[in-house]
């Protein structure tokens, strides 16, 4: 979905696993769906930790857990390692997180969230240990991240790290653009290049 970020608030939901691979995200059994219904996939995030092999769920995963909740994932060190299936970030962003803060991503699925208006953050071991430790002791402790700025705080700790990315990534997100609609904003200025360089 496309959205405009600026500043994003929340409280957050707290997934300390290492290496979570897309197959992990979305199993691939998902892959031959023929829509992309943000619905759909957002349903089926994480589905095999959701659910049990019989289909009820899970209530010992923490997307079934009420007591967290929020626009914000906080997920060990190498999210979205294995396939480039850009399913997973379909399913991230249909579930309705906004915002994914890991200490290390991999880079195909850290471009592919971000072509799906999701933010990834990376942040430091030590600010992610921190992030986990005042999510247990306080699940509705919340998260500023601020695009424009590009930091994010722990609200309970008031401790803030800087996070890089691409400027022309960052410009799509704060207007709200893709790629294409990048490409047709400067639609006058690649046509006047075009006559002056004929």
């Amino acid at each position: 979905m496309k959205q405009k970020f600026d500043i994003i608030t929340s409280t957050c939901v707290p997934l300390p696993l290492e290496n979570v691979d897309t197959d992990q995200i979305i199993p691939a059994r998902f892959l031959k769906a023929t829509t992309r219904e943000e619905q759909f996939f957002g349903d089926n995030l994480f589905r095999d930790w959701r659910y049990h092999a019989d289909g009820t769920l899970n209530k010992d995963f923490v997307l079934n857990d009420p007591t967290y909740g929020g626009c914000i994932l906080v997920a060990g060190k190498n999210f979205g390692s294995g396939s480039s299936r850009e399913h997973a970030a379909w399913a991230i962003a249909g579930y309705g997180f906004r915002v994914v803060i890991s200490s290390f991503f991999a880079d195909i699925h850290k471009n592919n969230e971000l072509n799906n208006f999701v933010l990834p953050v990376q942040v430091s071991e030590v600010f992610l240990a921190e992030l986990f430790q005042s999510i247990r002791e306080n699940p509705k402790m919340l998260v500023e991240v601020d695009l424009p700025n590009q930091t994010v705080t722990n609200k309970e700790t008031g401790r803030s790290e800087h996070f890089e990315i691409n400027g022309y990534k960052k410009h799509c997100l704060t207007n709200g653009f893709d790629d294409i609609d990048y490409l047709v904003q400067n639609k006058i200025k690649t046509e006047q290049w075009e006559q002056q360089n004929k």
